[in-house]
């Protein structure tokens, strides 16, 4: 694994760009979620949530990335590539993350956060099951993350 670059990575930068990933999804509609992929400390790919809008229970933005970067980028590649994400993948987005094998994953919320938004039973981490695979680390600028929480009709 490549971790040698990323703590060089402006990570509040990437993290604002999936920030207002997330509020255009809930401008649109959706919920407020979104990520975005950055090698060599740039954003390659953005995503947000389009589960509500193309009736896709798939469509969450980690899930779309790491898709995505399985079609798009060699697995040397992907291994370079951080996913920096509005709140922490849950365990569908964590699955499909295994295959992607993303260098690190920075969140913002946690998932155990969440469950005071949406009122749900809290889900298993991303960090057991990315482990041994990405570095998973959040959370980052925790409280504008939670704003767009707050902000949301949840």
């Amino acid at each position: 694994m490549h971790h040698s670059n990323f703590d060089d990575f402006d990570h509040d930068s990437h993290m604002r760009q999936a920030f207002d990933a997330a509020r255009e999804a809930a401008d649109r509609g959706d919920r407020p979620f979104g990520s975005v992929l950055v090698r060599n400390d740039k954003v390659t790919m953005v995503d947000s949530n389009h589960v509500l809008t193309k009736n896709d229970i798939r469509r969450h933005p980690e899930l779309h990335l790491a898709y995505r970067a399985c079609q798009e980028l060699t697995q040397e590649s992907r291994a370079e590539t951080v996913m920096y994400t509005s709140t922490e993948p849950c365990p569908m987005c964590a699955g499909g993350m295994v295959t992607a094998g993303f260098g690190q994953v920075i969140y913002s919320v946690s998932s155990n956060e969440m469950v005071e938004f949406t009122g749900t039973k809290p889900s298993v981490r991303s960090r057991e099951i990315l482990n041994g695979i990405s570095n998973v680390v959040g959370p980052i600028l925790n409280d504008e993350g939670r704003q767009i929480h707050d902000e949301f009709d949840w």
